[in-house]
């Protein structure tokens, strides 16, 4: 009789396993975060080198799945659905391309580069999220511009830049534009604060 149900759990333990393995696969799709300015214009000659330093990212936001907040307000953080960089690294990405495009600067640099850089440009992306109970998907970046000419550090501009875009669907795909374009539209709010600075004596 022991000897039966040990065989008896065996065969159930295995049609469960024949269960698991019947599970569709759900592959794991990237998304690009790649925001690109509209109008591309030259490098400035003889204007200001910017140092655009990494972005840090605050709690959660160093984690590449794709944010959305649920009916509830809590956080889902998607496992099969994710950027292919983590959203502070393709800020900051786009973030120095965009700047490089405007033109406003003799240059725009990362860390790591050999130039001299006249101004300084740091912060943290604080929010980078959909919802698609209310459609709207909100980024929010913390960035602060230091002059750091003539051996002094003096902070310029410290502000918080937050901008807002509607869903037009609710699927992965709408949430994925929509935080795109707000993005985007972050980067041209961050352009125009920093550009009475490009040139200023």
């Amino acid at each position: 009789m022991r000897r039966r149900s040990v065989v008896l759990a065996s065969t159930a333990v295995l049609a469960g396993c024949g269960s698991l393995l019947q599970r569709p696969y759900e592959e794991r799709r990237q998304w690009p975060l790649v925001v690109r300015r509209p109008a591309t214009h030259p490098l400035r000659k003889n204007g200001r080198v910017l140092l655009v330093r990494s972005i840090a990212a605050a709690p959660g936001l160093s984690a590449r799945g794709l944010q959305w907040l649920e009916p509830d307000g809590s956080l889902h953080v998607d496992f099969y659905e994710e950027w292919i960089v983590s959203p502070n690294e393709a800020v900051e990405n786009d973030l120095r391309q965009w700047l490089a495009d405007s033109g406003l600067f003799a240059a725009v640099i990362g860390p790591g580069s050999r130039l001299t850089a006249d101004l300084v440009l740091e912060g943290t992306l604080t929010a980078f999220v959909a919802n698609p109970t209310m459609r709207r998907a909100r980024a929010v970046l913390g960035l602060a511009l230091i002059d750091q000419r003539a051996n002094q550090t003096r902070a310029l501009m410290q502000h918080t830049f937050t901008a807002e875009q509607p869903l037009a669907a609710t699927t992965t795909a709408g949430m994925v534009e929509a935080l795109r374009a707000a993005l985007a539209s972050l980067l041209q709010q961050v352009e125009q604060a920093v550009a009475r600075f490009a040139t200023r004596r």
